[in-house]
């Protein structure tokens, strides 16, 4: 079994296109694709979904309301102080990678 993609970042979720493949959907949702196609068969899914012959496709907007990411105010102070934290971040795991 592979190992969980991590989850996607609140910055990540705005970059996403009009609609996004089920794997996407299932990274913002922090589960499994597996765990996702089950919710989807059950008629669970935390969103609306659309079947595009063998594929599914969940619309971004739909996916953002599911998230509550509508209803959250977005500050320009926030995401610089995000983008902030994510260069730190990065340039700490390439130092690390560095070292080894």
């Amino acid at each position: 079994m592979s190992r969980t993609a991590r989850a996607l970042t609140f910055a990540e979720v705005f970059d996403l296109p009009l609609s996004v493949d089920l794997r996407t959907a299932a990274r913002a949702f922090a589960i499994c694709p597996a765990t996702a196609y089950r919710l989807i068969h059950l008629g669970r899914f935390p969103c609306p979904v659309v079947r595009l012959g063998h594929q599914y496709r969940i619309p971004t907007t739909l996916l953002m309301r599911a998230l509550g990411v509508e209803n959250l105010p977005v500050y320009a102070a926030d995401i610089e102080a995000g983008a902030e934290v994510s260069a730190l971040m990065n340039h700490a795991h390439y130092e690390q990678e560095g070292s080894q």
